[in-house]
């Protein structure tokens, strides 16, 4: 891989967060975390020097990967000759319209080597956004896993945290140490697989739940009362009724309840028109 890199002259971009991986044995794994078959179709989103691309192409039914990096054109077209079930598009996907892009999918997954800086965003998208997604399966900073997979009550735990919980179960399928990457980062990695199939449950109105998980998190020095009653206008003696129908204890914070203790409180506050 080094030499095709050198070959066509390419150059790391900071702007882009490029740390490619080529170790065969880490991306045969990642593939198998998020069980891939000729069945499968995948969206990719960073293809770097094709390292993954084409691991996912040997192995999937179809593989869609967008690069940003117009300058890698020449190295994929290298990279991944041969692999005629795969198309690459250059374009920044975090710009592109999901339900869109979905109509010519159908249904798939995700596997990718996210770049850094875009984690949560293109993470959430998928969470908020996507109607046939049925998970993904992504490199992310050790400390972003914790986030992703973190327990109530615990430092770790917040609104993106409960924001994954909604739609399903995520679990660290394996670390990967920084000196795994080129050009190595400067933090070590985790592979996380969220599964929308599994686990996950039902709100009445989602935008309800992203506007109480918000508000739960608001301030994580004051009471998940006092928030209710600055994110919702409620009273106070409205917010404390509600939260005693759910069994919150009098002066606890957003972060203690669970994800689906907010989804139970979210329900309440549509119901009443919040």
């Amino acid at each position: 891989m080094e030499e095709v890199l050198k070959r066509n002259n390419f150059t790391f971009k900071k702007r882009y967060g490029q740390n490619f991986l080529t170790d065969s044995n880490l991306l045969g794994a990642i593939v198998s975390d998020a069980g891939v078959d000729k069945s499968t179709t995948v969206l990719e989103i960073g293809a770097g020097a094709g390292a993954l691309t084409r691991v996912l192409s040997a192995r999937a039914g179809r593989v869609i990967s967008y690069e940003i990096d117009k300058t890698l054109r020449p190295v994929l077209a290298e990279t991944l000759s041969g692999c005629e079930n795969t198309e690459v598009v250059f374009r920044d996907f975090a710009r592109e319209d999901l339900r869109e892009t979905e109509r010519t999918l159908g249904g798939y997954c995700v596997v990718a080597n996210l770049p850094y800086y875009v984690t949560t965003p293109i993470v959430m998208k998928f969470v908020e956004e996507s109607a046939l997604c049925t998970g993904l399966t992504v490199m992310v900073q050790e400390e972003v896993a914790r986030r992703f997979t973190a327990e109530a009550g615990t430092s770790d735990y917040g609104a993106v945290t409960a924001a994954i919980a909604r739609r399903g179960n995520c679990r660290v399928t394996r670390s990967v140490p920084k000196t795994m990457f080129t050009p190595r980062p400067n933090v070590d990695s985790a592979v996380v697989r969220i599964d929308f199939t599994a686990g996950g449950f039902s709100v009445l109105s989602e935008k309800t739940y992203r506007e109480t998980v918000r508000c739960a998190f608001l301030n994580r020095r004051k009471t998940l009362e006092n928030n209710l009653m600055s994110g919702f206008s409620l009273s106070r003696e409205e917010a404390r009724a509600i939260l005693g129908e759910l069994s919150v204890k009098e002066g606890a914070r957003g972060e203690t309840l669970p994800p689906q203790t907010l989804g139970a409180l979210s329900d309440r506050l549509f119901l009443l028109g919040k």
